[in-house]
């Protein structure tokens, strides 16, 4: 008696349909996540006014205002700029984790776990609190930058020095190393001024509720050129993800390589911290679920990973807003509770 098989191979094209799939879902769940982001809150504005707003600030007088102006400040000032940095920031976090974990071969590998955030954080607390904004707004996302690329060679220096060439050891050193950095962070708000610390503080635990449209351009700016480098680089995250012998027969720098991703998450790293504060475990748990749907391609992994990174950070700061209007819950508690219990299933999975 012949056995039925269980699962049949997709053909090319059935393979590219769901590909196409997923993509387009991805950016209609994308922007009806942004529309909703936008709707709710402690003053509730109907999805016709939100169209209306955006289609009267894109085009001005495609359509007659019927709203007071009170609520086109909170749809089109205060709302939109906040569901828009939500996006590039939870773009920017998926992207960085799925190139890192590719380039440590670690699943468990994200820019909060190996330290990249609480570098950033720690320049950014110090340009806020100690040295002030001599370079202007810039000053915050080049001293966060700064933090995550320190921190970033610090850990793979203590990778060496300790002998921690495993993948899994490169992570422990990242917690090392994030815990050191923490404390420094915390020495620094304990010497800054006392008035300014609850803000810094409450910074600290992730917020997008400062976005402003001004704010925008900064980390459009960061994530369109090194999420692109990253991109084009994903048949030499493919080979890294195989191994550093496999890499090095391809002809592929394996050390040189593997640091400038590194830098490359560094930058986007810091400068999203410069403007949400510390939000973890989307670089970890959207890799994954893209990889669960179309498989371990980085041509496909790394675009899909930020347009659900995106989406779940839209949805769990609009999460953030309503569950405790009209006071705001910080991000990071959120996306701590989500991605704790992803964290352990991992780690059920690995064992």
């Amino acid at each position: 008696m012949t056995e039925t098989p269980l699962a049949t191979p997709l053909s090319p094209a059935l393979r590219l349909t769901r590909r196409a799939g997923i993509t387009l879902g991805g950016a209609g769940a994308l922007l009806f996540s942004i529309l909703i982001a936008v709707s709710v809150g402690a003053v509730a504005v109907p999805l016709s006014t939100v169209w209306g707003v955006l289609a009267n600030h894109l085009i001005p007088g495609l359509v007659t205002p019927d709203w007071t102006p009170g609520r086109e400040a909170i749809v089109w000032d205060i709302r939109f700029p906040r569901a828009l940095l939500a996006a590039l920031v939870g773009a920017g976090l998926g992207i960085t984790g799925a190139a890192l974990q590719s380039v440590t071969r670690n699943p468990l590998a994200d820019p909060h776990l190996l330290g990249i955030s609480s570098g950033g954080a720690f320049g950014a607390i110090a340009a806020l609190l100690h040295t002030g904004l001599f370079l202007g707004l810039l000053t915050v996302p080049l001293m966060a930058f700064g933090g995550a690329l320190t921190a970033t060679l610090m850990v793979l220096a203590a990778a060496r020095l300790t002998g921690a060439t495993s993948a899994d050891r490169l992570v422990l050193a990242g917690v090392a190393i994030s815990f050191i950095i923490m404390a420094g962070a915390n020495i620094l708000i304990f010497l800054g001024d006392p008035k300014a610390t609850h803000t810094v503080v409450f910074w600290m635990l992730g917020g997008l509720g400062l976005a402003q449209w001004s704010h925008l351009l900064y980390p459009l700016a960061v994530l369109l050129p090194a999420g692109l480098w990253l991109w084009t680089q994903s048949a030499a995250l493919n080979a890294m993800s195989l191994g550093d012998e496999t890499a090095a027969s391809l002809g592929i720098p394996v050390a040189r390589f593997r640091l400038s991703v590194f830098v490359a998450g560094a930058l986007i790293t810091g400068v999203m911290v410069a403007f949400s504060g510390i939000i973890g475990f989307v670089g970890l748990m959207m890799p994954h679920l893209v990889r669960l749907l179309t498989g371990g391609d980085n041509t496909r992994v790394l675009p899909l990973s930020a347009l659900f990174g995106a989406i779940f950070l839209v949805l769990a700061d609009t999460l953030a807003r309503v569950v405790m209007a009209p006071e705001d819950m910080p991000i990071g508690v959120v996306t701590g509770l989500v991605g704790g219990v992803f964290f352990l299933y991992l780690m059920a999975r690995r064992a």
